[in-house]
């Protein structure tokens, strides 16, 4: 299991576009790929192919967020795109 803890760039959080971004990436893998709020339980874990999940989150800018998969090339793409400002696009 490869799992990365990365900080949310985008500056309003992970809200819509964001969300969707990183949603429709995560769509990409066969493999599920998690998303965990550092500080959060760990059992709210979200699906990272879920876009209202993922708003769902509350994820903000500077949040720690944990990215988890099989796929250790999923988990490098979504921890990437987390640490983007997806808003700057």
């Amino acid at each position: 299991m490869a799992t990365k803890t990365v900080k949310v760039g985008s500056t309003v959080g992970l809200h819509a576009r964001p969300a969707t971004i990183i949603a429709d990436a995560a769509g990409e893998y066969d493999e599920e790929v998690v998303l965990t709020r550092v500080g959060d339980d760990e059992d709210d874990e979200t699906d990272a192919a879920s876009s209202l999940m993922i708003m769902a989150m509350g994820a903000e800018f500077g949040d720690e967020v944990t990215v988890t998969s099989d796929n250790a090339e999923a988990v490098d793409k979504i921890a990437a795109l987390i640490e983007q400002n997806l808003d700057a696009e």
